[in-house]
C-alpha cells in the first residue's frame, strides 16, 4: 500500500469513526467540510432526508479571484457559509471535520463560522 493509499485510508477510518456519532437533523444539520490540495469545501447538511441545505467553497467568483493563503481562502469560506446559512434560517449546526485533523484550514473555517454567527 503505498503512502498516499495510507493515508486515504487513515482518513477513512476516522471520518467513520466520527460519523458514527455525528447526525445533521432538521434542526441541527451537519456542516461537514472536505479539504483538496488547493480548494475547501463546506456544505450544510440534513441527514434525515439527505439534502444539502446550504454550501460554499473556494471556487466562488469572489474568493478564488483573490490572491490570498489557503488558510486566509479557508476562513473566507467560512464567512460566506455563515452568511448564507443564518439567510436560510440555520443558526447551530454540528460540525463535522471528515476525518481531518481540527488545525489549519478545517480550523480557520470553523473559526469563521463561528465568529460570523453560526453556533456549533
Amino acid at each position: 500500500m503505498g503512502t498516499k493509499n495510507r493515508k486515504v485510508f487513515r482518513r477513512e477510518r476516522i471520518k467513520h469513526r466520527i460519523r458514527k456519532d455525528i447526525q445533521g437533523t432538521a434542526q441541527r444539520p451537519r456542516l461537514s467540510v472536505f479539504r483538496s490540495n488547493e480548494q475547501i469545501y463546506a456544505q450544510v447538511i440534513n441527514d434525515d432526508l439527505g439534502v444539502t441545505l446550504v454550501s460554499a467553497s473556494s471556487t466562488i467568483a469572489s474568493i478564488k479571484d483573490q490572491k490570498v493563503t489557503k488558510i486566509e481562502k479557508a476562513k473566507l469560506v467560512g464567512k460566506e457559509l455563515a452568511t448564507r446559512a443564518l439567510a436560510a434560517g440555520i443558526e447551530t449546526v454540528v460540525f463535522d471535520r471528515n476525518g481531518y485533523l481540527y488545525h489549519g484550514r478545517v480550523k480557520s473555517l470553523a473559526e469563521a463560522a463561528r465568529e460570523n454567527g453560526l453556533k456549533f
